[in-house]
């Protein structure tokens, strides 16, 4: 029997199988959406010409949710196959838009990857209508690093500028739920060096590697939240998880943590059990808080 550690404690059953294949209705050909129009932010009221990119897979058959999602890639590339357009057509299965984040690389420069993510979460909520999404039901998910650009999306966020000129700056970046699976969280000691190179530089501040530890970044209104990790993740251990969850449940904000028994960082290749354990687990975890109706049996 297949058993699986599920916020500590062991759970059996039958979430390790994979579901039957089954055949995708054609949905809505995806739409590559610029998010700067050619002249990106990169912070402190400076620019670059530079862009950045969402590919928005629209289902056949919505149901009102969307996740936008950030690839991996340790802050030095993108993984946008298995961790993108392939989430993105999961996610369309089970009538969920799935909008494919091309967030730029920071090189050094912190916020960078921050604020593609803020602007790609106000971009779908202004679109909402347009692209049948209800705006109080778009979440962000993440793997690895872009598990950490997805976290810190969670903890680090405003309402809009209702008297912005530009109407998509009028709403929220603050994504309803997070996704986060095998997540870089932390820029402390349980880091995965290599993300935290790339995003802070290579002899961060104090100030800035606390204020990027997403961990440390929680409060009340941190949205909820769902994480798996496998317990034999070497390159991103799963401490990464557990600080964020605990530090989630300390806020009594509703979150989940599915730990894995193997598998290993990216879960032996984005396929078998455990890959079919968060997926299927985290599809039942939206549906209990409502921001997807329940699975047809």
């Amino acid at each position: 029997m297949n058993r699986f550690l599920f916020a500590g404690i062991l759970v059996f059953g039958t979430a390790c199988f994979a579901e039957e294949p089954k055949p995708e209705a054609a949905g809505v050909d995806p739409q590559r959406v610029p998010l700067w129009n050619g002249r990106a932010p990169v912070g402190d009221g400076k620019f670059q010409e530079a862009e950045a990119w969402i590919t928005v897979h629209r289902p056949a058959k919505p149901n009102g949710a969307a996740i936008v999602i950030c690839p991996g890639g340790g802050y030095g590339g993108l993984v946008t196959g298995a961790e993108g357009h392939g989430i993105a057509k999961w996610l369309n299965r089970h009538g969920i838009a799935g909008v494919v984040l091309e967030y730029r690389l920071p090189a050094g420069r912190s916020f960078v990857p921050l604020l593609d993510a803020q602007r790609a979460i106000r971009t779908v909520r202004a679109k909402a209508k347009e692209w049948e999404i209800d705006p109080s039901r778009i979440g962000i998910m993440g793997f690895s690093a872009g598990g950490h650009l997805a976290s810190t999306a969670g903890t680090h966020f405003d309402d809009g500028d209702p008297k912005a000129a530009d109407t998509i700056d009028r709403v929220s970046c603050r994504p309803d739920f997070m996704i986060l699976v095998y997540p870089v969280v932390s820029m402390g000691e349980k880091t995965h060096q290599g993300s935290r190179n790339n995003l802070l530089g290579k002899d961060p501040s104090p100030k800035l590697i606390e204020l990027f530890s997403n961990e440390k970044q929680v409060t009340a209104r941190t949205p909820p939240a769902f994480l798996a990790h496998a317990l034999d993740d070497k390159p991103v251990p799963p401490e990464n998880s557990k600080a964020l969850y605990e530090a989630l449940q300390a806020q009594k904000i509703p979150s989940q943590y599915l730990e894995l028994p193997s598998g290993g960082h990216g879960l032996n290749g984005y396929k078998g059990p455990m890959w079919d354990a968060w997926q299927e687990q985290s599809l039942a975890w939206l549906a209990q808080l409502k921001f997807i109706p329940p699975e047809a049996k």
